[in-house]
C-alpha cells in the first residue's frame, strides 16, 4: 500500500454503494478509519457508516476542508452544484485536495470549471482532478477500473489515485484520452449488468426445459464464475478458450451456431455503443 495513501486525510461526498466498496477496500488494506470522513445527506447511509467506525457528517464542506484526497462520489446531476460548494468551502485555503471524481459521463471541463475559485485573494487554485470509472464487483474486491488524469496531475498524485482504486480493482488501466473513459464505462462499468443479464436467460432457458429454478441458478451463476477465473487466470486469449471448449458439431458448436445466426457480435457491438455513447450525452447535459 502507498505510504502517502496511508498518511492522507481522505474525504468521500456521497456514501452510496461504491462510496462504501472503496471505504471497505481502504480499511482492508490498512488505512485508519479516522482519517476518513463520509459526507451523506441520507441518514440511512450515515447510520451504516458510523456503525463501522467512521466519521460522518451532512456538511459537504466539513468533511472536505482539510482533507489531503477527495473522492467525488455523487450521482452526475448532482455533481455541479457539489462542486461550486466545495470551490466556495476552498476559496479561503492556501491549497486544494486532490479530487477523484466517480461521476458518470462528467467531464474534467465541467469539473474545472466548478471547481474554480471566486476570486478572493490567496484562494487556492482549482483542484487537481483524476476522473475514474469503477464497477459494481468493487463491492466484493473485484472491480475493474479506468482512469483518465487532467494535465497538470502530477506523478505522485497518479501513484495516489492508482493505489485507491486498486484498494477494491484487480484491474486498473490509465487511459490516455478523455473520451476512452466513456468507452471503460461501456465496457466494464456497464458491463456486469451484462453479464448479470446472460444468467438471467441462462436460467430462465434452462427452467423452460425442465430444471427447477434453484438448480438452474446455482448451476448458471457458478458457470459465470468459474468462466471469469479462467479468463483471468489463463494465458490464453478469451477466443482460444472459447475453442478449447467447442469441439466440431458437438454440443456448444450448436449454441455458439445458433449465437452467430442470431447476430451475436452486432448484438454487443450495439450495446457496448449504446453505453458509450449515453456516457457522452451525459457529459455534454449535466455540463451544461
Amino acid at each position: 500500500m502507498s505510504s502517502q495513501l496511508k498518511e492522507s486525510k481522505i474525504a468521500f461526498i456521497g456514501g452510496g454503494n461504491m462510496a462504501a466498496a472503496i471505504i471497505g477496500g481502504l480499511t482492508v488494506t490498512g488505512i485508519a478509519k479516522q482519517n476518513i470522513v463520509v459526507s451523506e445527506p441520507w441518514a440511512v447511509n450515515r447510520d451504516k457508516m458510523a456503525a463501522q467506525g467512521l466519521r460522518v457528517t451532512t456538511s459537504n464542506a466539513d468533511a472536505a476542508r482539510d482533507a489531503h484526497l477527495v473522492i467525488l462520489a455523487v450521482k452526475p446531476q448532482v455533481a455541479q452544484g457539489v462542486c461550486r460548494e466545495l470551490a466556495d468551502a476552498w476559496s479561503s485555503s492556501s491549497s486544494s485536495p486532490l479530487v477523484i471524481s466517480i461521476a458518470a459521463g462528467i467531464t474534467l471541463a465541467s469539473l474545472q470549471a466548478w471547481f474554480k475559485p471566486t476570486g478572493q485573494e490567496g484562494a487556492a487554485a482549482p483542484p487537481h482532478i483524476v476522473r475514474v470509472m469503477p464497477n459494481t464487483p468493487a463491492l466484493v474486491g473485484e472491480g475493474a477500473s479506468g482512469l483518465f488524469a487532467a494535465n497538470d496531475v502530477s506523478g505522485a498524485e497518479r501513484e495516489l489515485a492508482t493505489a485507491l482504486v486498486r484498494s477494491v480493482s484487480k484491474a486498473v488501466e490509465w487511459v490516455d484520452r478523455e473520451e476512452l473513459i466513456d468507452v471503460v464505462t461501456g465496457l466494464s462499468g456497464s458491463g456486469p449488468a451484462y453479464f448479470f443479464a446472460m444468467v438471467e436467460h441462462l436460467v430462465e432457458s434452462a427452467t423452460k426445459l425442465g430444471l427447477t429454478r434453484e438448480q438452474a441458478t446455482r448451476l448458471a451463476t457458478q458457470t459465470c464464475l468459474g468462466a471469469g477465473k479462467m479468463l483471468v487466470e489463463s494465458p490464453e486469449e478469451p477466443a482460444q478458450l472459447r475453442k478449447n471448449v467447442t469441439s466440431p458439431n458437438g454440443t456448444t458448436a450448436a449454441a455458439l451456431d445458433s449465437f452467430e445466426a442470431s447476430g451475436f457480435a452486432g448484438i454487443v457491438d450495439k450495446a457496448v455503443n449504446a453505453a458509450t455513447t449515453r456516457g457522452e450525452e451525459l457529459g455534454r447535459t449535466l455540463g451544461q
